[in-house]
């Protein structure tokens, strides 16, 4: 395998991902929408934040759902990871990887991966915020005791971890019930006024915004490309993000520090 050590490398690679998910999502109907740095990237440098490198997308549940189970790739190189169709893959959200290429990531010591974008469904929230907080809070141990349960036990030599993972494994619940655990809490069917990523990556509760917001989609250029964001995309920034129009601090201007491979 040939390392990839230059960020401009990974991102074609990622790009022919997005390129591929796009031209399925229009072909089919399917609602996406860059989303998180992707979006603050498109909007303040009309491409990747320069020290960014990876792709986020979100989907409205409807979407995601459908993406999910019919999604084929146009160039047999493409695969879709998703927890109900890949064994052994940690996450609660959706990924489309380069089978040609290699990702060396902390999460995944026994699971190969390649180069991939990732897409997060969006799920109307309770309006009643004491209940939103409860959900955040099951959420978020839940996913700590699903993740420690698949995670290899002597990952790191800190015995506190290591103390957690025997715990968790030690709880009689399978990994396949948790996961349809949190997809319960996460998919809120009926609708509200508030949407949210609801896995276990997403924001916070400060994190919800307007579900007017993902309405409807809009063009938005992209490394030279038009593709789809969400119709209140700045509401959605400003709430999440604050002033996105700033540049951060150099301090905080940290890539994932990726290692990549070509097969």
């Amino acid at each position: 395998m040939r390392q990839i050590t230059d960020v401009k490398e990974l991102r074609q690679y990622q790009m022919g991902i997005l390129d591929d998910i796009h031209r399925f999502c229009t072909e089919n109907g399917i609602t996406y929408f860059l989303s998180s740095g992707t979006l603050i990237g498109a909007v303040r440098h009309k491409g990747y934040i320069p020290w960014d490198d990876d792709i986020d997308l979100y989907m409205p549940r409807e979407s995601y759902e459908r993406f999910c189970a019919e999604y084929q790739d146009s160039l047999g190189r493409f695969e879709l990871l998703e927890p109900r169709k890949t064994a052994h893959y940690i996450y609660t959200f959706a990924k489309v990887a380069d089978t040609r290429t290699k990702m060396v990531e902390a999460w995944y010591d026994n699971f190969p991966i390649g180069i991939y974008v990732d897409i997060f469904p969006v799920d109307y929230v309770t309006e009643n915020i004491a209940l939103r907080k409860a959900v955040f809070w099951l959420k978020k141990n839940l996913f700590r005791i699903y993740i420690d349960k698949r995670m290899r036990l002597f990952r790191d030599k800190n015995p506190w971890h290591v103390f957690k993972r025997i715990v968790c494994r030690m709880i009689p619940v399978p990994s396949s019930t948790l996961n349809k655990w949190l997809r319960s809490i996460q998919w809120h069917k009926r609708p509200t006024n508030t949407v949210c990523n609801m896995t276990e990556v997403g924001p916070s509760v400060k994190g919800c915004f307007s579900a007017d917001s993902i309405k409807s989609a809009v063009d938005i250029e992209f490394e030279g490309k038009v593709y789809k964001t969400m119709v209140g995309y700045k509401e959605y920034l400003e709430h999440t993000f604050g002033d996105y129009m700033q540049l951060p601090p150099v301090e905080q201007r940290q890539t994932h520090r990726f290692e990549a491979y070509v097969k």
